[in-house]
């Protein structure tokens, strides 16, 4: 029997969770689901500028899982981009940190967004 997923640790979820292109109609294609997961790795590698390391401590997982992870989220984004397909995140192994709830962020991570706009 297999041992149970390592659920990944996410400091905050997307406000924004569904993406596409503006001149195509949205319900001819499938569109190509993200994890939260791979938000995640997307968010602190490319956004946070964190390295796979970096990124493998603040999710709880290994290093080579944050690169597998991370590698899926890259192919999901180009796909989406090229094909011009819609771009949906939702789902995945995850679990938040503790946050308090008017703040957007990781207690923990001390990365903060107070308030509705930012």
């Amino acid at each position: 029997m297999p041992r149970p997923r390592k659920r990944r640790k996410v400091c905050s979820l997307p406000r924004i969770s569904l993406f596409g292109p503006l001149n195509s109609p949205f319900r001819e294609t499938e569109p190509i689901i993200m994890t939260v997961d791979e938000y995640e790795t997307i968010r602190l590698i490319d956004r946070e500028g964190m390295t796979q390391e970096e990124c493998a401590e603040r999710m709880n997982v290994a290093r080579t899982t944050v690169q597998r992870i991370y590698n899926d989220a890259r192919k999901k984004l180009s796909e989406a981009l090229v094909h011009g397909k819609l771009l949906r995140i939702e789902g995945g192994d995850y679990k938040l940190c503790d946050q308090n709830p008017q703040v957007y962020g990781c207690i923990r991570c001390h990365r903060h967004r107070h308030g509705r706009n930012f």
